[in-house]
């Protein structure tokens, strides 16, 4: 069974990585045949010949399994002509509202369609909804107060999912995917509607509706028992699982101490709970609720204890969301009980593949993220370096002695995890947490052992008890929080690296097994030699004579990083989305991390518009930038945030690497005249390299485009163009274009966007003149690579998927 559980595991994985599915005939037929030789498997007796078949069997299931899946959740699609159009929908909220600065998030089960004109589409039956309440700067409405489980006609614009494509970003689009959501959207104001928004029914009885409204209750008990409390988020996510009132600033203290972990309902925290619960119903039982029934005699102890556990750990993980820590151990406590039940008993390794299998059975894109990896295989570590190594045993020891082995028992845990985990790790963030252990053997007693129960406990008391226990538990919290914020301050804090190949994964694996072998295996101390690939790894850069430029999908904005062989320099920072999220955390900090990229020569700022500035400070606060040079005026906020800072200036001329720069716009003289438009002043940079070139002009309009044409002409001819202004209306003029004569234009533009760039005229002019265009909505994030030719590489062409929808794809 554990070879076929592994089999189907590594076939769900292959799959997610295909570029396309295979129909739906052809996986059923796989799926058959794998059960079919599976069954005849069985009567085979040779070890050597059955795991393998087995292993095989299992990945044949896994993928067809995983392909059929997908094809189900794909069949539920926004027709492409319905995008931007209103519907008006009747259903129920579906999930756990979440409450922003301009509005409320929430996901809506479609029941029916409102049409009153005949020609409603088919709509997805669950959908991804924002309600703003500023549809514009200048059309305020109200945001309903939608709360789980409540029906609700909504007159909502949609739209098919769609998220930036970056290599080492999130990818929204298969998050939707696994959620089911096909088609995210938001609500139309009521006046812009012939049909009012409007709460048809306050509550509709449903399991899942019932679980929802559970959790939103808790939620509002806590936010009213701690207002205004920094920590309120973490209180919320230890009852609830709901991280998303935590702040990013808080979420990067933790993570460089290495307890992110503990910050939701982890595993540690359900079998807990389970456990208390399991003694506390077998002292009843065993005492027959204090009366003479004598229960024991009609079901023994252990079965209702197991029972009770079970049953508790499935109430917490529904509480919890149902995340993939939690899923791990309700499934784990689950095989275990019903073990128990059957009278059968069974071995760890069993427990642990039989919940993995379940994970990935009922959510095969489960294994796309690192909380899969990193939570079975902390446990799967911690098993290889303990079950059947002659650990002492602690219930038969008393006093000091028993004390002292159940800290022996921790410490080695925490060793165990902490070293086992960083091939991990370092495969999947390209970082190590270095305090962690101390942070975690501080946290984790504490979290554990009093801030969750506190919490749990004042979620479900009356006022004024509630607030008292949970003010507690939030005390509590926050003197943790001044230890990680210390720590976290510490230079040697995190170790990082760019992201480890594979191949140096496997030799640090294999490393830290040798390592953590059982004593009496020769030289252990020889496993620390496979660590050494990952440690000695350094950041990839362009060879002499070579240059690479990588323009973000950062969504409605611009973003371009530049290397030379020594050096490096971002041109704009892509938007800010809210006031905690920017393209400079979301995408470009990310990207750099991941390839261990710490520094950067030359930040640009081309001017001050949100979709070119809005990630400058978070980049600013977070890596060393040696200088800043931008067109923003006196005083912005950005300014305040670099080290070194001077105006782009026509003119300005410098050489990295053999590669030259050349500043063409913005001249002095036009900051001195206040009636310029940002955009006019956007500072427009030309990098040649031999014989090639890129020119990025900012958000340049027709104006200014005459007078380069006027006044620089033979310097604007570059192989590469990033059109001006996204390729609006008011730029990429014919004139500009033939004087540049680029073979490729870039345009960065967001999914349809509300400007609608680039203008349908603009776009088609380029093609008229003979230039390939290359859109950012369509190809994701491009890298192109100068040296003795032009490399140009689409991160959703290299990297396809098959649930990739490129609605913009240009021939």
């Amino acid at each position: 069974m554990r070879s076929i559980i592994i089999g189907f595991v590594a076939g769900a994985a292959l799959l997610q990585n295909q570029p396309a599915l295979p129909s739906t005939v052809l996986l059923s037929l796989m799926l058959i045949l794998a059960i079919l030789v599976a069954l005849r498997t069985r009567d085979i007796r040779e070890m050597a010949l059955r795991i393998p078949l087995f292993v095989s069997c299992g990945l044949l299931a896994g993928f067809a399994w995983s392909g059929l899946f997908a094809q189900h959740y794909l069949a539920h699609a926004l027709p492409k002509e319905w995008e931007g159009r209103d519907v008006t929908v009747v259903g129920t909220i579906d999930s756990l509202p979440y409450r922003f600065e301009q509005g409320v998030r929430f996901n809506f089960a479609v029941e029916r369609i409102v049409d009153p004109e005949g020609d409603a589409p088919t709509v997805p039956p669950r959908l991804a909804l924002s309600w703003y309440s500023a549809f514009h700067e200048d059309d305020l409405q109200g945001v309903g107060d939608v709360q789980p489980g409540a029906r609700w006609q909504l007159t909502v614009r949609l739209r098919r999912p769609h998220g930036n494509a970056n290599p080492e970003g999130f990818d929204y689009e298969v998050w939707l995917l696994e959620q089911n959501l096909r088609a995210t959207g938001y609500v139309r104001p009521d006046r812009r509607s012939s049909l009012k928004n409007e709460r048809i029914d306050a509550f509709v009885p449903g399991f899942g509706n019932v679980v929802e409204r559970s959790r939103a209750w808790l939620r509002d008990r806590i936010v009213a028992a701690l207002p205004d409390k920094e920590y309120a988020g973490v209180i919320v996510a230890l009852v609830i699982g709901d991280q998303r009132a935590i702040v990013q600033s808080d979420w990067k203290v933790f993570n460089r101490t290495g307890v992110g972990h503990l910050v939701s309902i982890s595993g540690l925290h359900i079998t807990m709970v389970a456990g208390l619960f399991a003694a506390l119903a077998a002292a009843l039982w065993r005492r027959s609720f204090f009366t003479r029934a004598q229960l024991p005699l009609l079901l023994p102890t252990q079965k209702v204890a197991a029972l009770a556990g079970a049953a508790t750990a499935l109430l917490y993980v529904l509480l919890a969301g149902f995340g993939v820590p939690a899923q791990r151990t309700l499934y784990m406590l689950a095989v275990v009980a019903a073990a128990l039940w059957c009278g059968r008993i069974t071995r760890v390794s069993h427990v642990l593949c039989a919940a993995l299998g379940i994970v990935v059975l009922l959510d095969p894109w489960a294994v796309l993220w690192p909380g899969f990896w990193l939570s079975f295989g902390a446990v799967a570590i911690i098993l290889y370096a303990s079950v059947g190594r002659g650990n002492r045993h602690v219930a038969g020891l008393k006093g000091r002695e028993k004390w002292r082995a159940m800290l022996a028992g921790a410490i080695h845990t925490q060793y165990v995890v902490t070293l086992g985990l960083v091939p991990l790790t370092m495969l999947l963030f390209g970082q190590v947490s270095l305090i962690s252990p101390v942070a975690n053997a501080i946290a984790i007693p504490l979290v554990s052992l009093l801030v969750t129960p506190l919490a749990l406990v004042g979620s479900v008391l009356p006022a004024p008890l509630a607030g008292w226990v949970l003010g507690l538990a939030h005390l509590l919290v926050e003197w943790l929080a001044l230890a990680l914020q210390w720590m976290s301050g510490f230079s040697f804090a995190v170790w990082t690296s760019p992201i480890t190949a594979w191949w140096a994964f496997l030799a640090a694996l294999i490393g830290t097994l040798w390592l953590l072998a059982p004593s009496g295996w020769p030289a252990r101390c020889l496993g620390l030699v496979g660590l050494f690939p990952i440690f000695l790894n350094v950041a990839a850069h362009p060879r002499e004579g070579e240059m690479w430029v990588t323009a973000f999908d950062i969504g409605q904005g611009m973003a371009l990083l530049v290397e030379t062989p020594h050096r490096r320099l971002l041109y704009d920072t892509g938007p800010a989305y809210s006031t905690d999220s920017d393209g400079g955390s979301r995408v470009i900090l990310p990207y750099l991390k991941a390839r261990g990229i710490a520094k950067l020569d030359l930040m640009i700022v081309s001017h001050s518009d949100n979709d070119h500035s809005g990630g400058a400070a978070s980049i600013l606060d977070e890596i060393d930038v040696a200088a800043v040079s931008t067109s923003l005026p006196a005083g912005h906020a950005v300014l305040s945030h670099a080290r070194r800072h001077e105006r782009c200036e026509a003119g300005q001329q410098w050489a990295w690497d053999g590669i030259r720069f050349d500043m063409l716009h913005p001249a002095g003289e036009s900051f001195d005249n206040p009636s310029l438009k940002p955009n006019a002043r956007s500072c427009t940079l030309k990098i040649t390299i031999g014989t090639q070139s890129i020119l990025l002009p900012g958000d340049l309009e027709a104006g200014q485009e005459a007078d380069l044409v006027e006044n620089d002409r033979e310097q604007l001819p570059s192989t590469v163009l990033l059109a001006p202004h996204h390729g609006s209306g008011t730029s990429s003029t014919p004139r500009f274009l033939s004087a540049v004569k680029p073979n490729i234009a870039l345009f960065q533009v967001g999914y349809r966007n509300r400007y609608r760039h680039p203008k349908a005229e603009v776009f088609e002019r380029y093609r008229q003149m003979g230039i390939r265009r290359i859109r950012s909505d369509d190809a994701g994030a491009v890298t192109l690579r100068f040296g003795r030719g032009l490399e140009v590489e689409e991160y959703r062409a290299a990297h396809a998927r098959y649930w990739y929808d490129r609605p913009n794809a240009v021939e």
